[in-house]
């Protein structure tokens, strides 16, 4: 479990950095690869938490 935090706290920092570099050099590329980060890393925490919920359902069943 805090392994997973970290994953998604540092993906999550990549994807600012991303943006960061964006503003920075005016590079569309750095805004394409923060979103994309920012993406799969929202789709990844969605995918454990309904994990976490569907354990918690079959405990409760």
């Amino acid at each position: 479990m805090l392994i997973f935090r970290w994953i998604v706290l540092l993906l999550l920092l990549a994807g600012v950095l991303c943006f960061a570099m964006y503003i920075g050099t005016g590079q569309a590329v750095w805004r394409r690869r923060g979103l994309v980060i920012v993406k799969w890393t929202v789709l990844a925490a969605l995918g454990f938490f309904a994990v976490l919920i569907l354990e918690r359902l079959a405990i409760m069943v």
